[in-house]
């Protein structure tokens, strides 16, 4: 089968088609054929080697995937062949076939196609869990959220409103993304590239503050983010984009009693219930309607090289697919 794999961390270029073994059976795993796979800054960071967790040489990218169940172990009863699956794993997504265990796949319902599927999963499993699970959002607070024109960003501020948050404030860096997340409900929009960006948050909360920020830059944007909380406000940092180590002065939390809470996919993934229901939950919002899926670009497999300098050099609006 065909596949995208690197052998050295490194730029984009490191990527590389290669032609391996379909993978073989195990007990409890079925083999699906990859329809569509996304593309997140996680995979980026894998391709560095700057990951949060070491990773292994050679290595092929790709967490989240939908497809066809084409052969199953014969100790699954569970599911068949033939059956419409999503899942999310830890790597091998950017390929034509993957194995993945039954405790990692959800049925994907007919009315949710497949690039939805890869559209949807590791983004809006995180913007859920971010904003429900760790940032605890109470309705009526009001939320910043930073890069809000990306993948997790506008599914962010649409299940920000879901959830009741009073007030939705949303950062981007053009005027084309501005619009884009304020058609997705985002009550206020701030370009984040202004000097005074912070300032401006302070003035649509009246001084108050947001009661809670999504954060995935680091460095100037992180510090600023702390500054515009209000009392008893709470940060959640889901990502470190800007490739930066971040100081500051512990003191800074004490002043208004703020948290900063760091969020992780994996600790998710590994608790199965959770994950499965709140995929669940996620694809019935696409079914009614409630989310609006934003697919920047739909590209081969082939194309990998090229998706991954589209989304580091920030040229992507929502979600890039891969099609093997």
């Amino acid at each position: 089968m065909k596949a995208i794999q690197f052998n050295e961390y490194g730029k984009p270029e490191v990527l590389r088609v290669v032609s391996i073994p379909i993978p073989s059976m195990q007990p409890g795993h079925v083999l699906v054929q990859v329809k569509a796979v996304g593309v997140n800054f996680a995979d980026t960071a894998r391709r560095y080697g700057q990951y949060l967790e070491k990773t292994p040489l050679p290595y092929i990218p790709g967490a989240e995937i939908s497809g066809v169940i084409t052969e199953i172990s014969p100790d699954v009863t569970d599911f068949k062949v033939g059956d419409r699956v999503v899942a999310l794993t830890n790597n091998g997504g950017y390929a034509e076939y993957i194995s993945l265990h039954t405790s990692q796949l959800v049925p994907l319902p007919d009315h949710v196609d497949f690039n939805q599927a890869a559209a949807i999963l590791g983004q809006g499993i995180s913007a859920y869990h971010i904003l429900k699970t760790s940032g605890q959002l109470k309705k009526g607070e009001s939320v910043l959220i930073h890069a809000a024109a990306g993948g997790v960003g506008t599914l962010a501020v649409q299940l920000a409103k879901i959830m009741g948050a009073g007030k939705v404030i949303a950062t981007a860096s053009s005027s084309e993304k501005l619009n884009l997340v304020s058609s997705l409900g985002a009550d206020v929009v701030i370009n984040y590239t202004e000097e005074n960006w912070h300032e401006q948050v302070l003035s649509s909360t009246g001084g108050k503050g947001v009661d809670l920020v999504l954060e995935m830059v680091g460095g100037d944007i992180f510090k600023k983010s702390l500054k515009s909380l209000a009392i008893n406000g709470r940060l959640v940092i889901y990502g470190r984009a800007g490739g930066q180590e971040t100081k500051f002065d512990p003191a800074i939390l004490m002043q208004r009693n703020v948290s900063v809470i760091g969020f992780w996919l994996i600790h998710i993934l590994n608790n199965t219930e959770l994950y499965k229901e709140s995929v669940k939950e996620l694809l019935n919002h696409v079914r009614e309607g409630n989310l609006k899926l934003i697919i920047g670009e739909i590209m081969p497999l082939d194309e990998a090289e090229k998706a991954h300098e589209l989304i580091e050099g920030r040229k992507t609006i929502g979600k890039l697919v891969l099609n093997p």
